[in-house]
């Protein structure tokens, strides 16, 4: 009797995650320039909308959901849908699809921010858990999300305009660290830059 053998292939990828940061590092970098006035306007913000703030993080995702990363995999993607979503915003209020509608609402922006912040509050707990580099950029992403909801709908502009331009500047500069130490710890096979050590708040189960 002929026994048969069956050959397992496995398919090793690399980790994408410094990819997926560098992309959240340079969208939040540019688009924080036009909120603290450096810059001025949106047009010149969608194509790294895109390209780095979509396509970039939504790329790292697919490869970390191969890769069982779930973390990466989950918050990657979630972020690289935002800002699809966001540079459609610009994209319709700047007139590429026709006149913008009289009754067009950009308050709906200010209530998708708070859905992304509900998220976020569940997400940070996680990144404390992975780093303490991430754990900080999740806390100021919740600063993000929650000064530029408020001041879309309203709330006090001039301040929390304020808190959401330097709140996303700072994540840029913590996220090219992050980037960068990924990057260099991962091809180098050792720590070369820190990004701290998990907060230990939760066990995981076995």
């Amino acid at each position: 009797m002929s026994q048969t053998t069956v050959q397992e292939t496995k398919i090793v990828m690399a980790d994408a995650t410094a990819l997926g940061v560098f992309g959240l590092s340079m969208i939040t970098f540019v688009a924080s320039t036009q909120k603290l006035g450096w810059t001025t306007g949106s047009v010149y913000l969608m194509p790294w909308a895109l390209f780095l703030g979509s396509i970039a993080q939504i790329w790292a995702a697919a490869i970390d959901f191969k890769r069982n990363s779930y973390f990466g995999a989950i918050v990657l993607g979630a972020f690289g849908l935002f800002w699809i979503a966001v540079m459609m915003h610009w994209a319709i209020a700047n007139g590429w699809f026709g006149e913008t509608p009289a009754n067009a609402d950009p308050k709906q922006f200010g209530y998708a921010c708070f859905g992304y912040f509900f998220f976020c509050c569940f997400v940070t707990v996680a990144a404390f858990e992975a780093n303490k580099v991430f754990g900080i950029i999740l806390v100021l992403i919740l600063v993000l999300l929650s000064s530029l909801g408020l001041q879309l709908l309203g709330v006090n502009p001039s301040l929390f305009g304020t808190f959401a331009a330097w709140a996303e500047f700072a994540i840029s500069i913590l996220g090219f660290y992050a980037a960068g130490a990924i990057f260099l710890n991962t091809f180098f096979g050792r720590t070369l830059l820190p990004l701290g050590a998990p907060m230990g708040w939760v066990r995981k189960g076995a």
